[in-house]
């Protein structure tokens, strides 16, 4: 079998390239390469014996496929590091996945699983708005490029021809090329040096503030409230005044009880006034 690399180097390559690219790059092309019959050993060790030494020594030797595919991704304005820690993810997924009885390599098996973690990586970081959401328009994000032959938008045959292509509908190409030739637009920018005032979204959005109106309006109708509450309360005995204000009016409101004991009363007959006071002032207020 190749020779193991030392420890600290290992987890120095392990842990992505979190430093220089270059030096990482440099150092995952010098990982030896395992031959298929020392690939098929260290998965039956780490599959039957759990041996994580095992399952790091094949994820070493495929991080050099990892950089290859993560630089197919740069077409889309994403770092190719942060391509390859995602690649990486999804290779050490593979690796526990892998079965050497399946009498394929490692590679050939993990390619899916690579693609599937930057495609994620991509369509999360690609733009503020999401593009792809569905099946259909994830097929789409990753092969309308490749299927357009010119930067013009597509013609009406060449639309039909990539949804037949693509198993999809030539409204859906149309969608997406739409979304992929836009621009997301940022929400309350900056005004550009020449502007004297910037026009984005967010000066389009309702005052939260209430209506001058319907403050005004508001603010009559409460003044108008106290003043009838007020004369309507003035036709009303004493009593029925003070039960309704220790009851309604106070900061804190009175029991029935303690005013039962102050007029010398039941409770219940307290309560009696109480609601005889609010039908007048009901009343006087309709009026």
């Amino acid at each position: 079998m190749t020779t193991a690399l030392a420890a600290p180097q290992r987890d120095l390559i392990l842990a992505g390239p979190v430093g220089s690219l270059d030096s990482y790059i440099q150092a995952v092309n010098a990982v030896p390469v395992l031959s298929a019959e020392e690939e098929q050993q260290l998965a039956r060790r780490f599959r039957d014996e759990q041996d994580l030494e095992a399952a790091r020594q094949l994820v070493l030797s495929q991080l050099r496929f990892v950089v290859h595919i993560a630089r197919g991704y740069l077409g889309y304005g994403l770092p190719l590091g942060d391509l390859i820690q995602e690649g990486n993810i999804g290779l050490m997924k593979a690796v526990k996945r892998f079965d050497p009885e399946m009498n394929v390599r490692l590679v050939s098996f993990a390619v899916h699983w690579i693609r599937a973690e930057i495609h994620e990586f991509v369509l999360r970081n690609w733009r503020l708005v999401k593009v792809a959401t569905t099946k259909a328009q994830r097929k789409l994000f990753f092969n309308l490029r490749k299927a357009k032959k010119h930067l013009g938008w597509l013609s009406q045959e060449e639309t039909e021809a990539v949804a037949k292509d693509l198993g999809v509908s030539a409204r859906e190409v149309t969608e997406m090329e739409q979304r992929l030739s836009a621009h997301d637009l940022a929400f309350d920018p900056a005004p550009d040096a020449d502007d004297e005032e910037a026009f984005a979204p967010a000066h389009f959005l309702p005052n939260p503030d209430p209506d001058p109106a319907t403050s005004v309006e508001a603010d009559d109708w409460h003044d108008q409230a106290s003043e009838r509450l007020a004369a309507a309360m003035t036709q009303l005995d004493e009593r029925s005044r003070e039960i309704l204000a220790a009851r309604w009016l106070a900061e804190k409101k009175t029991t029935l009880q303690v005013l039962a004991d102050r007029y010398g009363v039941s409770a219940e007959r307290i309560r009696q006034l109480e609601s005889q006071a609010i039908r007048k002032l009901r009343s006087k207020l309709a009026v």
